[in-house]
């Protein structure tokens, strides 16, 4: 399998290292599904992690409000029954992003009280 390798502070690769096995599922689903969200969204959230974020910072991090404002769209469709395939398929691609980003917050929040 080919490798892709990324250039990543050392307290972000311990992070990293605690959800290996999870990373390149959530990746290859990311990349497999007909409907992905718009890239920026996910250079958002690398970015952000790439910059090497105190928990405190991992914790308080959100999407960008147009994300935001997006995502709570289609959960209104969702309500409604109103979403087609496709709006179906990308809300599926935020949960699943929302559950990557969850991991990290969870371990940020146990970091802070343990030096707290």
């Amino acid at each position: 399998m080919p490798q892709i390798m990324i250039e990543v502070p050392e307290q972000l690769t311990e992070r990293i290292g605690e959800v290996k096995a999870h990373l390149s599922e959530e990746v290859t689903r990311w990349c497999s599904q007909s409907s992905a969200i718009p890239a920026e969204v996910y250079r958002h959230v690398l970015e952000f992690l790439a910059q090497s974020p105190s928990p405190q910072e991992i914790v308080d991090f959100k999407l960008a409000p147009a994300t935001q404002e997006r995502i709570r769209e289609l959960l209104g469709k969702n309500r409604e029954r109103e979403l087609t395939a496709e709006e179906s398929a990308e809300l599926d691609n935020y949960e699943r992003l929302n559950r990557f980003v969850r991991k990290f917050k969870l371990q940020a929040m146990k970091d802070l009280r343990a030096t707290s």
